[in-house]
């Protein structure tokens, strides 16, 4: 399909709110079962990581991460869930994962919902099997 130069004459890469609607859009797209081991979760988007976390995570690099989970989920919690925790976080780093998505052939869609499970999935002590699974699960819902 050819498209002339009007077609991409305002056009700007995704906002950060954009990537928020996004990741809300993905995380509502994951299986039941799958969300309901977060409980409540808030989405977070940032440029990169900051230097901070990059230095805990000893990454110097701050295009290799693209997202992050900070939290503690259901399991975790237990029976006896303490009144003032803070939710679960869920990071979003859009220059990093726009970096990794020019780079490859997958949908922005398909990159961020990557992202989210398989930052909830480490979380949670998933195997990579087990994530993919659940990726497999997710396209298959998606109209093509």
């Amino acid at each position: 399909m050819a498209l002339s130069r009007h077609h991409w004459h305002g056009r700007q890469a995704p906002s950060l709110d954009d990537f928020e609607h996004l990741a809300r859009a993905a995380y509502d797209g994951l299986p039941q079962r799958f969300r309901a081991l977060l409980g409540d979760v808030v989405f977070r988007v940032a440029e990169f990581a900051s230097d901070d976390v990059l230095d805990e995570l000893g990454i110097e690099d701050p295009f290799a991460l693209m997202g992050l989970f900070e939290g503690r989920g259901l399991p975790q919690r237990g029976a006896f869930e303490q009144t003032g925790e803070m939710p679960n976080l869920i990071f979003l780093y859009r220059r990093a994962i726009l970096d990794y998505w020019a780079e490859s052939s997958d949908t922005l869609g398909a990159v961020v919902t990557h992202v989210l499970v398989h930052e909830i999935g480490h979380h949670f002590g998933f195997s990579d099997a087990d994530m993919e699974a659940i990726e497999n699960e997710v396209e298959k819902e998606i109209p093509q």
